[in-house]
């Protein structure tokens, strides 16, 4: 691919990892500042009407949530909620559901939720591979990982979301023809995607030149996150389909 430094992807290489009975965890911090008095509030009256959680061994059909719903969209890491918010307004016919583990990034977008009242969206306040893992087979129309922890120190690396693990569980919960995003803005991570994501049967990598990763999907939504420039690279765009 070849987008930043001189990096070049190697389609169908990916590492090895020792197999664990427990995913090791693939994200940072869970708390930072002190909730607000409304943030705190919501938490004790907004979350619990619109949360997810998993219960073992029951299988989760996530279009009995929003009957009226015609298509499941899944992010993952939503940070503040920006990409999912804006999402969710665009198609109210779709029901969106984001996972984040930071404290701040749900309390934010509970406040959008309740303010603008947005009845499209469900939360997982915690780690998403549990609740895909659990859900029924293609029941998702689109999977959005949008600038995931990078875990860019090489002996981190193992920590990173994207395994092949994770992705045999994406292909399951993905209808035929469903769609994965995924962005970083940091080249070794980059590689290391495209490297599962084509090594497995079931993804085929959408990119025809350049352009299809250098630039965002149309409807693809900038964060301020986004724009702090964090990583080594520009932001590099990856989408995959379903077959």
């Amino acid at each position: 691919l070849g987008c930043c430094k001189g990096n070049a992807m190697t389609p169908g290489t990916p590492q090895d990892h020792p197999k664990r009975h427990e995913p090791l965890r693939s994200y940072g911090r869970m708390r930072g500042r002190k909730l607000s008095p409304r943030q705190a509030e919501l938490f004790g009256t907004l979350l619990p009407e619109i949360e997810l959680t998993v219960q073992p061994g029951v299988q989760l059909e996530p279009t009995t949530l929003v009957p009226a719903a015609t298509s499941v969209h899944f992010e993952i890491g939503f940070g503040g909620g920006e990409h999912l918010a804006a999402s969710a307004r665009r198609r109210p016919d779709t029901l969106h559901i984001g996972a984040e583990p930071f404290e701040e990034g749900v309390a934010k977008l509970l406040t959008v939720i309740d303010s603008e009242q947005l009845g499209n969206i469900r939360i997982i306040p915690g780690d998403a591979r549990p609740f895909l893992s659990a859900l029924a087979p293609a029941c998702l129309d689109r999977l959005v990982i949008l600038f995931p922890d990078p875990w860019h120190k090489a002996r981190h690396a193992k920590r990173r979301l994207i395994q092949p693990a994770f992705v045999d569980a994406a292909r399951q919960a993905l209808k035929p023809g469903g769609e994965l995003r995924f962005a970083t803005d940091w080249a070794d991570y980059a590689d290391h995607t495209l490297q599962i994501l084509t090594a497995h049967p079931g993804f085929k990598w959408l990119a025809s030149d350049s352009n299809d990763w250098t630039r965002p999907p149309p409807d693809h939504v900038t964060t301020r996150y986004e724009t702090k420039q964090l990583g080594d690279c520009p932001p590099v765009f990856l989408q995959f389909e379903a077959v």
